[in-house]
C-alpha cells in the first residue's frame, strides 16, 4: 500500500522530541512490511546546512495559494537513515529560519501562514505522486489542515490523524481562516472555528477518517475536561474514530549493546560497560567523580508539562545528598536561566547543557542511574523507553503512556522497575526520588531491578502491525 505520511517534523532534524523519532521508526517498520511509505515535511534551515545529508531537486514546482498571496512551493527528495523516501516542501519566505515554530521560546507570527502553505503544498505532492497514496497519515496541528482539504475538494484518499500533544493545537486569530482559503461555511463550530478563533488540531480531529494518539491511557486522558486542553467535548463526540497505540521504541538507534554513540557496550547480564559510561559521563561533563548515591540524568524540552515546576523546587534538596544531575534540553528562558545559575551553584554535582547532542544524549541514557521524568504531560513516554533499554530505572509522574510502560516497585511483591508519582506536587515526587535513593543503596536490589528493566521490549512491529490494519480498514472502506 502507497503511504504518505506528512509531518512539520522528522529525520534528518535533531532528535530533541519524540515526533522525529516516530517519523524515523514508524515508516520504516511500515516499509519493511513492504509498503511503500514516503515522507513530507518542509525544507528547513537545518536541512539546508547539514552537509550529511544529500537532497537532489525533483524539478517539480508549484503555486500555492495562501489568503491572497501566491507561493511557490519546490520539492526536493532525500532518504532516511532507514532508506525512507523523504519530500521536502521547500518555501524559504516561510521555512529559512533558525527555528522550527519558533525562536527563544516565541513562536513566529506567521506560524497559520506557513503551515497552511505546508499543508497545501504537502496536498499537491500526494496528488502528482505516482503510484497514487491511499493514505495520508498527518501528525499533529501542523498538518491536520489536510483532512479538512481533502474533504473539501473530494480527493481520493483516506486520511488518518495521530496527535501526539493535544496541548498545541494550532490555535490562531479567527482572521487566519481566510489563509486557508476554504468556503465559509467551515468557519464553523461544525469546521475549524472555535470560540472565535481558528484551530488546525480541531480540524482534524473532525474532518479525518482516523484518529490515533500515542497511548491508550493518553486517549483516556483527553476525553476528560483536564487532561483535553479544550477539545475534551469534540474529542467525546469523535471518540468512536479515536485509537490509542503506545509507540514504540527506536531500538535501532537506542539499544547499548550496539549503539555506535558509547565508548563501551553493555546489555543485561553484562554491566561492567554501563560503569565505564558512567564514568566517563561525570569526567566529560567536569563533575567530580564516583558519588555514593546515583546519577540523575534528563534529556527533555524544558517547559513547564515536563514537570518542571515540581522539579525547580527540589533542586537544592536534592543536590544536598552525594548525587550527580545531569540536564540537557532547551525551551523555556526563565527554566533555562535558573538551570544555568544551579549549575554555577553546584559546579561538582549539577551540569546543565542547553544544546542538544546526540552523543550526549546516548551517554547520559547510558551513564545515569535514574532518569528523572516529572511531567504533566506524558503523550507516550519514548524517552522512560529508552531508559528502561539502557538500565536507567525511571523515576516518573503516573500519566499519559507512562503508566503502559514502568511498573511501580514493590519490594513486598518483588515486581516492578520503576518509581512511580501519583500525585501532581513537589513532595509526592520528592518522596519518588528518596524511595529510588534508598534502594539505590542495596546493591543487590538494585541490579535486579536494572535487569528487569532492560529485559523490557517496546519495539516497533506490534505498533506497525496495529497501524497496518487501519490503514487496511480505511482503503476496505474507501473501495466499498
Amino acid at each position: 500500500m502507497r503511504i504518505l505520511m506528512i509531518s512539520a517534523e522528522g529525520p534528518p532534524l535533531a532528535r530533541a522530541t519524540a515526533l522525529v523519532d516516530v517519523l524515523e521508526a514508524l515508516p520504516r517498520e511500515l516499509r519493511a512490511r513492504k509498503h511503500e511509505v514516503g515522507i513530507a515535511m518542509p525544507y528547513y534551515r537545518e536541512i539546508q546546512e547539514n552537509g550529511d545529508f544529500a537532497v537532489k531537486d525533483t524539478g517539480i514546482t508549484v503555486d500555492v495559494q495562501v489568503g491572497k498571496k501566491n507561493y511557490v512551493a519546490e520539492f526536493l527528495e532525500g532518504r532516511t537513515a532507514g532508506g525512507v523516501q523523504t519530500f521536502f516542501v521547500r518555501g524559504d519566505e516561510f521555512f529559512d529560519r533558525a527555528g522550527i515554530y519558533g525562536e527563544h521560546g516565541v513562536p513566529y507570527e506567521d506560524n497559520a501562514a506557513r503551515f497552511i502553505f505546508f499543508c497545501k503544498a504537502a496536498l499537491e505532492l500526494a496528488r502528482r505522486m505516482t503510484p497514487t497514496p491511499k493514505i495520508l497519515h498527518v501528525h499533529d496541528w501542523a498538518s491536520a489542515l489536510v483532512p479538512v482539504l481533502v474533504r473539501n475538494q473530494q480527493l481520493p484518499f483516506a486520511t488518518v490523524l495521530t496527535i501526539h500533544h493535544l496541548a498545541e493545537q494550532g490555535s490562531f486569530w479567527g482572521l487566519d481562516f481566510d489563509l486557508t482559503n476554504l468556503p465559509e461555511r467551515y468557519f464553523k463550530p461544525r469546521g475549524v472555528e472555535f470560540f472565535g478563533r481558528l484551530n488546525l488540531l480541531k480540524g482534524g480531529v473532525l474532518f479525518a477518517d482516523k484518529i490515533t494518539t500515542v497511548s491508550e491511557r493518553y486517549r483516556r486522558e483527553m476525553l476528560g475536561f483536564n487532561g483535553g486542553l479544550g477539545l475534551d467535548i469534540v474529542l467525546r463526540e469523535h471518540a468512536h474514530r479515536l485509537v490509542g497505540i503506545l509507540n514504540g521504541a527506536d531500538y535501532e538507534r537506542w539499544n547499548p549493546e550496539t549503539d555506535s554513540l558509547l565508548p563501551r557496550p553493555f546489555g543485561a547480564g553484562h554491566l561492567e560497560g554501563k560503569a565505564v559510561c558512567r564514568d566517563l559521563l561525570l569526567d566529560a561533563l567536569a563533575l567530580a567523580p564516583a558519588p555514593a548515591g546515583p546519577v540523575f540524568g534528563m534529556v527533555t524540552r524544558l517547559v513547564p508539562e515536563k514537570g518542571f515546576d515540581l522539579l525547580m523546587p527540589l533542586l537544592d534538596r536534592l543536590l544536598s545528598d552525594d548525587v550527580r544531575l545531569i540536564i540537557l534540553g532547551e525551551g523555556d528562558p526563565g527554566y533555562e536561566t535558573a538551570l544555568a545559575i544551579a549549575a554555577r551553584k553546584y559546579p561538582a554535582k549539577f551540569a546543565y547543557r542547553r544544546t542538544y547532542d546526540e552523543a550526549l544524549a546516548h551517554l547520559i541514557e547510558a551513564g545515569a542511574d535514574v532518569t528523572l521524568i516529572p511531567s504533566r504531560i506524558e503523550p507516550s513516554g519514548l524517552s522512560a523507553m529508552y531508559s528502561l533499554k539502557y538500565g536507567a530505572l525511571p523515576v516518573a509522574r503516573a500519566t499519559g503512556g507512562i503508566q503502559e510502560i514502568i511498573e511501580d516497585y514493590d519490594p513486598s511483591l518483588d515486581i516492578g522497575y520503576g518509581f512511580l508519582c501519583y500525585e501532581n506536587t513537589p513532595d509526592a515526587f520528592w518522596d519518588s526520588i528518596k524511595r529510588a535513593r534508598e534502594i539505590f543503596r542495596e546493591k543487590t536490589s538494585w541490579a535486579t531491578l536494572v535487569e528487569r528493566a532492560m529485559s523490557r521490549d517496546f519495539s516497533w512491529e506490534a505498533v506497525a502491525e496495529r497501524y497496518e490494519a487501519i490503514y487496511a480498514q480505511l482503503d476496505l472502506a474507501r473501495a466499498a
